[in-house]
């Protein structure tokens, strides 16, 4: 299959890599004059856990292919959309009359509404998906991250369409485990808000990495407040229990299995030790905390840390 990763971004590198290997032809599309100023290979220190649970070390210097113009009429089978979430809208607009013939993976983090967000793009050519991943760009330019056995895929309360299953299939290819859910809607509005929980604590304290098990403690509550948010804007949580366990479980049990998971298990502290844009988690606090006011849902603790999410106080 050919595959474009949209962009440069932590996550179309880590997961390109691991396309490219499993015998897929990727590239990468970036704007115009980066080609040169990236060069062709990006410097990877990852941790791979497909096959180890506490993964396997990846050193290396990967070349890679870059175009900087798209055109309708290009053969890529496969595009992966993995932007900022803020970034989202103008990335898609700018996709939309340039798909082609390819399948879209959404590979994102959203809090609009997913056929709001996706407008642009051609409805039965866009596939859902949410990486098991991240890690970010350090200041040597090598990239520092952790790449986790699972994938999310999902849709819109209807079964998967054949373009869906090609792109599973992939993945699975790949050394991927597929975890599946038919309300993919509420799956990435549960994402979101359980982020900007965790964040009150995060912002404040420099890195999740950090947590003790009090802070998480902390971060755990915030997310419970933040989940009659998510049934405001019509999210059954019933069809969501699994994955809101370690938020909804008796705290005592939840609060230092979380924190040692965040600081010990090696896969899961590379990912928030490395992560390197503190803009995306300001963000996705301020994106929720206006939809909360807009709705009018009280979310106390997701307030009180405002100061560290606006600017106005720093770690």
């Amino acid at each position: 299959m050919k595959i474009l990763m949209f962009g440069r971004g932590v996550i179309g590198a880590m997961y390109g890599r691991a396309l490219e290997r499993a015998g897929h032809q990727v590239e990468f599309y970036v704007r115009p004059g980066r080609a040169a100023a990236y060069g062709d290979a990006i410097d990877l220190d990852l941790l791979d856990a497909r096959r180890r649970p506490w993964g396997e070390r990846v050193a290396e210097r990967w070349p890679v292919r870059y175009r900087e113009s798209l055109e309708p009429d290009h053969d890529f089978d496969l595009i992966v959309l993995s932007v900022q979430h803020y970034g989202f809208a103008e990335a898609a607009a700018f996709l939309g009359p340039r798909v082609g013939g390819a399948t879209v993976l959404v590979f994102n983090n959203l809090w609009v509404e997913p056929l709001t967000a996706t407008e642009h793009l051609p409805a039965d050519q866009v596939a859902w998906g949410f990486p098991g991943a991240g890690g970010g760009f350090g200041d040597d330019g090598v990239l520092r991250g952790a790449l986790l056995p699972v994938a999310f895929f999902g849709t819109l309360d209807r079964p998967p369409t054949e373009r869906e299953r090609a792109v599973r299939h992939v993945f699975r290819e790949a050394g991927f485990r597929i975890q599946e859910n038919s309300d993919f809607r509420g799956w990435l509005s549960i994402h979101f808000v359980q982020n900007a929980g965790l964040h009150t604590q995060s912002l404040r304290l420099g890195s999740l990495s950090t947590l003790a098990s009090g802070d998480v403690r902390e971060a755990i509550l915030a997310v419970r407040e933040l989940l009659p948010l998510v049934e405001a804007r019509g999210v059954d949580l019933r069809r969501h229990r699994i994955d809101l366990l370690p938020f909804t479980a008796p705290v005592w049990i939840a609060a230092p299995a979380l924190a040692w998971m965040f600081g010990h298990f090696p896969p899961m502290r590379v990912v928030m030790q490395a992560h390197a844009n503190p803009e995306e988690l300001r963000a996705v606090c301020r994106d929720t905390l206006a939809e909360a006011r807009r709705l009018g849902v009280e979310v106390p603790r997701l307030e009180a840390a405002e100061p560290y999410f606006t600017g106005e106080r720093t770690i």
